[in-house]
């Protein structure tokens, strides 16, 4: 398993991705509409809109699955925020960087992965991805569709107000 480089940026991308204030917030629908709509146009198990923080990946909308957060090494987020475009991965136990990473030989035995990054203030704050326990392919189609879903997620992100604590 390659864990995922560092971004060249990593400190500005951080200081980005906590002045959204948007991390352990709770889930909302604005979100939500976003990831059940991408599972159903895809027909996908599993779709989240994911945040890539130091040290874990965390979700802020996330379908398919229970959990909330994962560790950043063994993210596949972690890796398409390293790309301009969308990481696609048509089978995980084919592909080097993820063939023996705990989510492809053990739960959820994810083998399909497309994530798109979420540009927001000029960084990358996270992805907005899809995954499945079998290989596919992705066409030039589903590669407009998720860019588009992730635009319309960024701009929810920008439009995020600040959370205000005492």
């Amino acid at each position: 398993m390659q864990t995922p480089p560092i971004p060249t940026n990593e400190t500005d991308r951080i200081a980005a991705l906590h002045a959204l204030n948007i991390l352990d917030t709770p889930r909302e629908e604005r979100f939500d509409r976003l990831t059940r709509l991408a599972r159903r146009v895809f027909n996908v198990p599993y779709v989240t809109i994911s945040m890539i923080d130091t040290h874990r990946q965390w979700f802020k909308s996330v379908q398919g699955l229970t959990i909330c957060q994962t560790s950043r090494d063994i993210s596949f987020c972690a890796h398409a925020i390293l790309f301009d475009d969308i990481l696609y991965v048509e089978n995980a136990l084919k592909d080097k960087r993820f063939s023996d990473n705990p989510v492809v030989v053990g739960d959820p035995k994810i083998r399909f992965y497309a994530g798109c990054s979420l540009n927001v203030n000029g960084f990358k704050a996270g992805t907005f991805c899809i995954f499945d326990k079998k290989p596919r392919p992705f066409t030039a189609e589903d590669h407009q569709l998720l860019k588009d879903l992730a635009i319309l997620a960024e701009k929810e992100l920008a439009e995020s107000p600040p959370i205000m604590t005492a």
